[in-house]
């Protein structure tokens, strides 16, 4: 019998090993993107067309090991859930303390290939119900990258969106995917964009200011109304969908 891969990676990319340098360790989980699993956690990705230049075709994510891990992942979190949400729990429990061993302040993604809406998913644990994963961990912060916008509704005060949860925007330049670039650019919120080159990154996008997301991924400390940049890898370098910008445009 196979043994179940790890939930969370911990300082699996650059990126959010530079997080360290600002105070920060970062764990990231990655189910398996869209529907490569047969079941696609990612709703938007054939509208956004973000499923054949995905993050996981990039580097170390593209090696079968790495793909194998992340169906392992899914298929607990779609077939078990309640040991799912169980050993979640254990492995963040236990990646605090690792943090707090190294004086770090502990961050969690958990949708780093997937885009699922865990503020709406509750479990039990030892008899106890909890709305969400974050109602579990109040005083944790949490972070994802999102393509639905209608998320953003919740988060901005029309629901009880959970205060610990902070979301950015994940725009994609194919034509049939700019209502909801729209909504979320009229929405104010922060949005993630990718451009094909570094060299191609503009000073604006949109009339709004242009930060960068590839010196860290610690995206709550950025402000709203803002462009956070980040340079196509992997296949998204030759991506022709539209969903990278090119040149800057």
């Amino acid at each position: 019998m196979k043994k179940q891969s790890k939930l969370l990676s911990i300082g699996a990319d650059a990126k959010t090993i530079k997080g360290g340098k600002i105070g920060f360790m970062t764990a990231i989980q990655y189910l398996s993107p869209s529907d490569s699993s047969g079941v696609n956690l990612c709703p938007m990705s054939k509208i956004a067309k973000c499923d054949i230049p995905c993050l996981e075709s990039s580097g170390q994510m593209n090696f079968k090991q790495s793909r194998d891990a992340r169906l392992s992942r899914t298929k607990l979190y779609l077939n078990n859930p309640a040991e799912y949400f169980k050993t979640l729990v254990t492995e963040i429990k236990a990646f605090i303390k690792k943090a707090e061993r190294k004086g770090l302040t502990p961050l969690v993604r958990l949708n780093g290939t997937s885009d699922i809406r865990y503020e709406n998913i509750g479990f039990v644990i030892d008899g106890v119900y909890f709305r969400n994963i974050f109602e579990y961990f109040p005083d944790l912060q949490f972070y994802d990258y999102t393509k639905i916008p209608n998320r953003f509704n919740s988060m901005n005060g029309l629901s009880d969106f959970p205060k610990n949860y902070d979301l950015t925007f994940s725009y994609s330049g194919v034509e049939g995917f700019q209502k909801y670039n729209d909504r979320a650019l009229k929405g104010g919120v922060r949005i993630a964009v990718v451009f094909d080159k570094v060299e191609n990154i503009p000073l604006t996008f949109h009339k709004r200011k242009v930060i960068s997301g590839d010196e860290t991924d610690v995206r709550h400390l950025d402000p709203q109304n803002v462009i956070v940049s980040l340079y196509a890898k992997g296949k998204a370098r030759k991506d022709t969908s539209g969903f990278v910008i090119k040149g800057g445009a």
